[in-house]
């Protein structure tokens, strides 16, 4: 009767590890949706096509859905396995990540609208060049992050996080030459209007991608680091990574 015991032991454990395994593959699976959403939606806008922009607003509702059946495999877990220390971490943080996810989704539609209606009249040159340089830093961040989570790489989700502060400085700069341009020319302000949008979504995936990472970091390291500095967040990494200080971070805030 023991080994009877020991044997549904073992497969109730094998079971709760494919469970939590299904919930971070989907997770996973839901972030190449929305890189490639992140990815297309600037492809859209910097192009100026339309077509692809329709596409893209389609595509948004496969990652709303994805969204509610992987929260609704967290609580089922939850209800039932009761999860504690480091599986109730990972849960808890695949729960928040994939809301994350979905707003990049939705940050990248909305990119997508804003090419539509752009197409639809003149468009204007100024901002483009910001919306590429832009675009590409949070493009990276965006897939830098899933791979950290792939990996379990903390390194790489503090360096996605450090990278969030170069994309806000860069849409301030932005904000400044746009509002230069709009206050020369007054028939720009339509036009640029619509760049601002395109900018103000790119730095909200940034935020986002920064979120993800620091969701990661808690997961791996116990530590929630969401409202806390550079620093403090680099030394939780290296704590849990055993890494060597960077004498950067001594100036960060």
């Amino acid at each position: 009767m023991e080994l009877e015991k020991d044997n549904y032991s073992n497969h109730i454990s094998h079971q709760f590890n494919e469970e939590l395994e299904t919930i971070r593959t989907q997770m996973l699976t839901m972030g190449g949706i929305v890189e490639r959403q992140v990815n297309d939606a600037l492809e859209a806008v910097l192009g100026g096509d339309v077509e692809l922009a329709e596409t893209l607003r389609q595509l948004d509702q496969q990652t709303n859905s994805m969204e509610l059946m992987i929260d609704e495999l967290c609580i089922t877990i939850i209800a039932r396995r009761q999860p504690a220390a480091s599986d109730l971490r990972l849960v808890v943080s695949i729960s928040r990540a994939v809301a994350d996810l979905e707003r990049i989704g939705d940050e990248a539609s909305r990119i997508a609208l804003q090419t539509i209606e752009m197409g639809e009249g003149s468009r204007s040159q100024h901002g483009f060049q910001e919306v590429r340089h832009i675009g590409n830093l949070v493009r990276d961040m965006v897939r830098d992050v899933l791979t950290a989570y792939a990996r379990n790489d903390l390194e790489m989700a503090y360096r996605v996080a450090k990278q969030d502060r170069n994309v806000d400085q860069e849409y301030r700069t932005a904000m400044r030459t746009l509002v230069t341009y709009m206050m020369e020319d007054v028939r720009s302000i339509s036009s640029i209007m619509s760049v601002i949008w395109v900018l103000r979504s790119l730095e909200r995936i940034g935020d986002h991608a920064r979120n993800l990472a620091e969701h990661l970091i808690y997961q791996v390291s116990g530590t929630d680091v969401r409202h806390q500095s550079l620093k403090t967040m680099k030394q939780t990494v290296r704590e849990e990574t055993g890494g060597q200080p960077d004498p950067q971070d001594t100036h960060e805030e």
